[in-house]
This record gives C-alpha cells, structure tokens and sequence, in this order.
C-alpha cells in the first residue's frame, strides 16, 4: 500500500492552477494558497530552498518546491506532445507516371557532385531529383557548407577561399547569392512553425552600423529556452516605439509571457503598457526592469546574443542595408542551426520542441522548404 505525500498533492495542484511565476531558470514565485503572499523558490547548488516556514523550520521539500518540480515536469510533457520534427525528404514516387514502385538505381555523376538516380518498376524510366538544388550546378553540400561557414562568422570573400580547397571555384558574388535564395525560402518555412517557448521573455537592443549610420536592434528572447523570438531594426533607442518588437513575439508564440524582463529603457515601459498590462492583476505580465550585474536579474543571457550578433557583424565591417538577410538570417541559425553549450549541446529550437532529422540540417530544412513551395 502505497502512502499520498500531501505536500506533492497540493504541489501538483499549485502547479495546475499555474500559481506559479518563472523568473529565471533558478527562481520562481509561488504564490500562497492561504494569502496573498509569494514565496520565493530558489535553486542553490542544484537544490531547490524555500523562504516559506514549512521548508525554513522544518527542513522539508515543502508543497511550493512540489510545485515548481511538477510545472517543469508539466512543461517538458507539452512540449514532448506539440513536437514538431523535420525529417529529410525522402523520394516516394515517380515523377512520369506517379507510380510507387521505384527503386534507387546508382549515381549520376558530374563535375560538382553526385546525384541519386531511380528507376520505375512500372514505367520503366529513370529519373532524378535534386529535391531544394534544381538547376544548381554545385553540390548542394558545398552549398550548405557555405551557408554555415558564413553564419559562424567567416566573410563571403573567406567562403569563396574555403571552397576553393573542396574543388569547387566560385566567386564571392556567388556565395551570397546561394546565401540570399536559401535564407528566404527557409525563413517562411521555419516562421510557420510555432515554438513552444517559457513564461519568461527577455528585450534588450544592441547597436550596429548600417552604411556608416548608428542603428539599434531590438530583440526578444525566451529566457527558458534562448529562443529569439523576434527582432527590429530602429533608427533610435530612446525614441522607438518596441510595442511592435512585444506584438510580434506574441504573433510569433501565439501566447504571451508571464514575465517580460528589460533594462530601463523608456521605450520598453511603454511598450508593456500597450501589450502586455492588464486590469486583471492574475492575467498581468509582470515587467522586471531592476536590471542588476549579478544575482538572478541579471541579463547575461541577452549579452550573450548581443555579442553573438556583435561578432558576425564585425566580420562584415557594417551593414549595408537595415533589411540585410544578415539580420533575420543570423536569427534563424541561432534559432535552428546553433548549438548552444547552456542547453547541453541542443538548439533552442530543440528546446523548444522543434527537431530537424539528418546529418546536413541545412539540406533538410532546404528540401522541406522547397517541397512546400512546389505542392
């Protein structure tokens, strides 16, 4: 006969009535079921404490730290149920009489690669399809391999170089060209997919130079996962209005945070008052903006993004256009593309329960992508 530990009971219902608030990975406030006090849960060399009696004077795992362990628990189970998974396309029929009975028949190969050859067991015809890299003479992993040695930081002219050692002499004009094409198609691709994000989001603004002028990009981060939900580029800081940067990430997420966290910018304040503040003090977004260089409110998370940026722009020595593919490009291979060391080695993407299958990420987003636009 198994016993029901009360405290886990009533932990669990905290946490389905969601009276609970994510501040950071290691801090929640979980409100009283008896007043209208919060308690504060705080995780310290990877134990959850709590500043409530139960666990301060009876050193127990008390109902607010049940509640914290179940939200995550509960989190990890929604995501795991919303996956979304991108598989490598996989050729199934063929392409004369749309029969099924196909099978791989060897390589074609040329001067810039090799490509799948199929034959129909019921037309009798061969054929092949280079589904996402039609009419592209170049292959399409050198193509891929461009495109990620341009997001990790090397300039167009260093890609052009670095092809060069695998045979294949292109121009740098031509990079960015492959560049552009591929970053469009897979950007409406990926921005119809809605990523399961936290309660937590985070703005910031990192200046750039755009031909010679200073410039500001706003952006919005899930704390939980690193998801960069959106961006803007504005012509000023203090003056810019970033309730467009808050209603974008809402349109992006199809939800909205628990806790906005921001510096003190003006701009930010009045952004959450067109967006995010409500009468109703239980649906509310609660706006953090004591920004501090340590403790749980600080913003090394956004630093961490802002000097991401900082780096791929330095390569390019500015900026030539406030609607570069740089900017949506960069945040699309954060997003999708870029292991990140504090997520143990998983893309936000994957955090946020977005899985691309295959061995060239690239190759599988570009197939899918296409295959969307052809059907």
């Amino acid at each position: 006969m198994t016993t029901t530990n009360p405290r886990e009971e009533k932990g669990k219902q905290i946490a389905s009535r969601h009276d609970l608030i994510r501040i950071s990975d290691n801090f929640y406030h979980v409100k009283s079921q008896t007043t209208n006090r919060e308690y504060d849960v705080i995780k310290t060399n990877d134990k959850w404490v709590c500043n409530c009696a139960d666990h301060t004077f009876r050193h127990v795992c008390c109902k607010h730290i049940h509640a914290v362990e179940f939200s995550i628990k509960l989190r990890e189970e929604v995501r795991e149920k919303n996956k979304v998974v991108i598989s490598p396309v996989n050729i199934t029929s063929c392409i004369y009489c749309l029969g099924n009975n196909i099978s791989k028949d060897g390589l074609r190969h040329n001067k810039y690669g090799d490509i799948q050859k199929f034959q129909c067991k019921d037309c009798k015809k061969y054929f092949t399809i280079n589904v996402g890299f039609e009419k592209m003479k170049h292959n399409p992993k050198g193509i891929t391999m461009a495109m990620q040695l341009y997001y990790s930081g090397e300039s167009l002219r260093n890609v052009s170089k670095a092809l060069k050692l695998i045979g294949m002499d292109v121009t740098y004009q031509t990079v960015y060209n492959w560049i552009k094409k591929y970053t469009q198609l897979m950007g409406k691709y990926l921005d119809k997919i809605v990523p399961q994000v936290g309660d937590a989001w985070r703005a910031d603004e990192v200046w750039v130079k755009v031909r010679g002028e200073l410039k500001y990009v706003f952006a919005l981060m899930d704390d939980e996962t690193r998801y960069w939900i959106a961006q803007e580029v504005a012509d000023s800081k203090e003056k810019h209005d970033a309730s467009s940067l808050f209603a974008k990430g809402k349109q992006v997420t199809q939800t909205k945070p628990k806790v906005i966290i921001t510096d003190g910018l003006q701009s930010y304040k009045e952004a959450y008052q067109k967006e995010f503040w409500e009468i109703n003090r239980q649906q509310r977004t609660l706006h953090i903006r004591h920004i501090r260089l340590q403790g749980d409110h600080n913003n090394n998370k956004m630093e961490r993004l802002n000097g991401e940026f900082r780096d791929r722009e330095k390569v390019m020595r500015g900026i030539k256009k406030t609607d570069s593919i740089v900017f949506n490009g960069y945040q699309m291979y954060h997003n999708y593309l870029r292991p990140h060391m504090s997520l143990d080695g998983k893309t936000p993407s994957e955090a946020c329960g977005i899985t691309i299958e295959g061995n060239n990420k690239w190759i599988t987003v570009i197939q899918n992508a296409s295959k969307e636009v052809i059907s």
